[in-house]
């Protein structure tokens, strides 16, 4: 979503690098830049305004102008001014003291707000709480039953006791579900809510009276992404007319400019406490402004690839993982089998290309990255699947005969059977040896660690023998003792330690003689 206003900010950014000191004419250059990469973006003109001021003034102080890296500084400040308008820090959800949490879904029709309560309810679930969803939407037609559909999706309980499609009283549902909760002891309660196409009075009335008969912990506005400067006004009318303590962005992962998302916290003076970002249950988290603003700036988002590694690996698996790649036998215990199962958990972290974009420095390849085909992990699982067990955990028994059969079993060519198998050697090999501590092959190891340049210096000075004395005196001591200790040994015997007249009748053995001239 925010490829446009990243790759802007980027251009902005080059054009500084190698200047030593920032003309005013600098400064006001690379803030017309970023007021135009912001407008093209869609981002409300008050924040603009904000934002480009603040850059202007910071950018004219000590901070910039004293610094040994300027344009550094300046990628500093737009930073810390872009997290400012995302909101600042994370918000997280306040928790009734006596169970069960309330918390109300509102905003327009088509926001995303039922397939949202299933997408909070695992994220609940995931945590360890025992959610409820609530369908108080009776007016959309199949809105009950795409809320039960969701909710068995996410294995989360439902209540939803009228069957909707313009029959029931939702604020009577809403009351209802509270002693519900209660009785099958869920901690917490999410009411899904009805939408209008557009802001009307019924639709105001109606978030109203539920919001009175339940009194939520948190009242969270759903808004599209994806509808530009709308969902600013949108936001601005629900906090007038109803009131929220929150925004959630739907379609995070959408091809729209992207602005609402760094306009509504600012125009609001509520945070965005979640986004969605894709169509899966499990596409949905906490929103970081923090790591978002790393996004924009194409610095990467470590933290969060992180956290969905921990999700996903087992600090069991990964141990065994790596004791097998650092076996005496040159991490050859480890198998297609192994291979195999590593591939699978990446894939459960996400698409390959939403993992290569969280990394620093990739929006310079992002053409490549959203052209990776997401279907070559299922190829090669189907390679790997089509082999014997004894192929898998001896790749090397593998060869001509049993290629075309894998391949014929697989669906593939030959050729793709001969290359997975060589990646994978060449793979085993690389990683034993980071796994060893020698660092990526032909790259110096890492400090502390075996392998590169670090392990051979040691070997050499080593090798000098004991260190001379930084003492004049003591050297001169220590060198007259050494000097001392070589005459007797010259007198008591030869080179070999043998005595020195041995050492004259010594003859090499007869195997020998015929390599001697």
């Amino acid at each position: 979503m925010f490829d446009t206003l990243s790759d802007r900010l980027s251009a902005t950014f080059k054009n500084l690098r190698g200047k030593g000191r920032l003309s005013e004419a600098d400064i006001d250059a690379t803030a017309r830049e970023i007021r135009i990469a912001l407008l093209e973006a869609d981002v409300a003109l008050p924040v603009v305004r904000a934002f480009i001021a603040n850059v202007k003034e910071r950018a004219r102080g000590a901070e910039v102008s004293q610094a040994l890296n300027p344009a550094q500084q300046v990628v500093k400040i737009v930073n810390e001014e872009l997290v400012s308008i995302l909101g600042g820090e994370t918000r997280r959800l306040r928790f009734a003291k006596t169970a069960p949490t309330v918390i109300m879904l509102a905003g327009l029709q088509g926001a995303g707000k039922t397939t949202l309560a299933g997408k909070l309810g695992l994220w609940l679930k995931g945590q360890g709480h025992s959610p409820l969803l609530v369908a108080c939407d009776l007016q959309r037609p199949n809105a009950v039953n795409q809320l039960s559909v969701v909710a068995e999706r996410a294995g989360v309980a439902v209540y939803a006791p009228e069957p909707g499609n313009g029959v029931g009283d939702p604020v009577q549902v809403a009351k209802d579900s509270i002693e519900f909760a209660k009785a099958k002891v869920h901690d917490i309660v999410i009411v899904d809510t009805a939408g209008r196409l557009g802001i009307d009075q019924e639709l105001m009335q109606q978030a109203a009276d539920i919001r009175d008969a339940v009194s939520p912990d948190e009242i969270l506005f759903v808004v599209d992404a994806m509808i530009g400067q709308d969902a600013v006004n949108t936001a601005e009318a629900f906090r007038d007319g109803v009131g929220f303590d929150g925004v959630v962005l739907s379609k995070l992962d959408g091809d729209a400019r992207g602005g609402a998302a760094l306009s509504i916290a600012h125009v609001t003076g509520k945070q965005v406490m979640f986004a969605s970002n894709g169509e899966k249950l499990e596409d949905f988290d906490a929103f970081h402004p923090d790591r978002m603003a790393s996004r924009i700036l194409d610095m990467g988002d470590l933290l969060t690839l992180i956290e969905q590694a921990e999700k996903t690996f087992s600090q069991e698996e990964a141990a065994k993982m790596a004791s097998k790649l650092q076996s005496s036998k040159g991490g050859k215990d480890f198998t297609l089998d192994d291979f195999l199962a590593q591939m699978e958990q990446v894939r459960k972290m996400g698409s390959i290309s939403k993992l290569l974009g969280m990394l620093p420095g990739m929006g310079q390849i992002k053409d490549q990255i959203n052209n990776i085909d997401e279907r070559d992990i299922d190829r090669t699982a189907a390679i790997i699947k089509s082999m014997t067990p004894k192929e898998r955990a001896e790749p090397t028994i593998i060869n001509g005969s049993r290629r075309a059969r894998i391949a014929k079993g697989s669906g593939v060519e030959v050729s793709a059977v001969k290359s997975l198998v060589e990646r994978f050697f060449e793979a085993r090999k690389m990683m034993s040896k980071m796994a060893q501590g020698g660092g990526m092959p032909g790259m110096p190891g890492m400090p502390g660690m075996g392998g590169g340049p670090g392990r051979q210096k040691k070997q050499v000075k080593q090798a000098k023998g004991k260190r001379k004395s930084g003492n004049p005196m003591k050297r001169k001591a220590e060198e007259a003792a050494a000097a001392e200790r070589r005459e007797q040994a010259a007198a008591q015997g030869g080179a070999f330690g043998l005595p020195a007249q041995e050492d004259k009748n010594f003859e090499l053995p007869d195997e020998f003689k015929k390599f001697m001239g």
